[in-house]
């Protein structure tokens, strides 16, 4: 048996790391760190069924497969690019992954003819995120077109690729496939949560202790800078937007295992969210600032709000039309946030002149 003095032993340890963190941190993590928790106890009190396990499993379920394509989206503005072809190229992924699983998988297969269909159909969603990552980079870097048009270009190109091959029609997946989007671990782990988090232990991986990483923060800072110190920006910029891809198809992925489908409309307003999750996670759309775990923590308070509307306004007619409203109001809000607080940042680096005295003239005596 423990005692009391032995069990407040990790407690008394802990407390002052939060306190250290609460100071030096990042005052805008810090800020929406307090606003889950704060979100999370109101949603507690007047809504008994937010707590219950199954609320908190639909809950992971639904925030895995934005939570990838919200990373995509933060990556592409570190360099300070914005990538909006994120969800087309995730429907575009799935839907190619869905026929190849269709094509290699036969009317009654063995249990090695399904793992090998189901391993060729995610290498191939795989394969088609890293090209249309690399047309994105290539665009941007090599023939320097602004990212917002280049993949707003590129979203109605794969959209329209996907709607070619398709006919416009849905495309199915299998039972077997449905484990990576619907699948428990241990009958109680949603199985895309593994998959988010294993993707963002990775990427935070690549960013914090790559070459790759640390030149792409410098990139995105200055881009003058970054080239006159060697670094090659174009290569940079097309890896970058290479891994967006991959993280985009990932996310195809897992939306094609959740519903056994895959369409080219899937998603319509996953962009938004990706945006208002990487926004609200601290990371700068200018560039060069921002954090795997602060997007995961927007991801986290994003998610306890949608879920907390859907409850409280279950009965509303205009429950939809409200939630993305607030979610539109809650991008501009913390963007000119944002602005003025870092306008503040930006005089309080300011030198402050010392002001001389003037000393007054002596007196000339005539």
């Amino acid at each position: 048996m423990m005692t009391a003095e032995q069990t407040q032993q990790p407690l008394k340890k802990l407390l002052p790391r939060l306190m250290a963190f609460v100071r030096n941190g990042n005052g805008n993590i810090v800020r929406l760190l307090v606003t889950i928790v704060i979100i999370f106890v109101l949603l507690s009190i007047f809504q008994p069924n937010f707590l219950t396990i199954r609320n908190m499993q639909s809950m992971a379920f639904q925030a895995s497969e934005i939570g990838v394509l919200a990373l995509a989206i933060a990556l592409a503005m570190l360099s300070g690019g914005i990538d909006l072809s994120v969800v087309s190229t995730a429907n575009l992924s799935g839907i190619i992954a869905g026929l190849v699983l269709a094509a290699v998988t036969p009317p009654d297969p063995t249990g090695q003819q399904i793992a090998l269909g189901i391993a060729l159909a995610i290498l191939a969603a795989l394969g088609v995120g890293m090209i249309g990552g690399l047309i994105n980079g290539v665009l941007i870097a090599v023939f320097g077109m602004a990212p917002i048009l280049a993949t707003l270009g590129t979203l109605l190109a794969y959209k329209g690729i996907g709607t070619g091959i398709t006919k416009g029609t849905t495309i199915f997946g299998s039972a077997q496939f449905q484990y990576i989007g619907n699948g428990l671990v241990g009958g109680v782990v949603p199985f895309p949560l593994i998959i988010l988090l294993v993707v963002a232990a990775v990427l935070a991986l690549i960013l914090g202790k790559t070459r790759f990483g640390l030149r792409l923060y410098m990139l995105g800072t200055n881009p003058t800078a970054a080239r006159f110190s060697g670094i090659d920006n174009r290569a940079i910029l097309i890896r970058s937007y290479i891994l967006g891809g991959l993280l985009a198809s990932i996310a195809g992925i897992i939306i094609l295992g959740r519903t056994n489908a895959a369409n080219v409309d899937f998603g319509g307003s996953y962009v938004l969210l990706a945006i208002l999750i990487a926004v609200l996670g601290d990371v700068d759309p200018y560039g060069g600032s921002g954090s795997v775990f602060g997007v995961l923590l927007a991801l986290v308070g994003l998610q306890f709000l949608s879920t907390g509307f859907n409850m409280l306004l279950f009965h509303s007619s205009g429950a939809n039309f409200f939630k993305e409203f607030a979610w539109g109001f809650l991008l501009l809000l913390v963007l000119v946030i944002n602005h003025f607080s870092h306008q503040r940042e930006l005089r309080a680096l300011k030198p402050v002149e010392a002001v001389q005295p003037v000393e007054a003239a002596p007196p000339t005596g005539r």
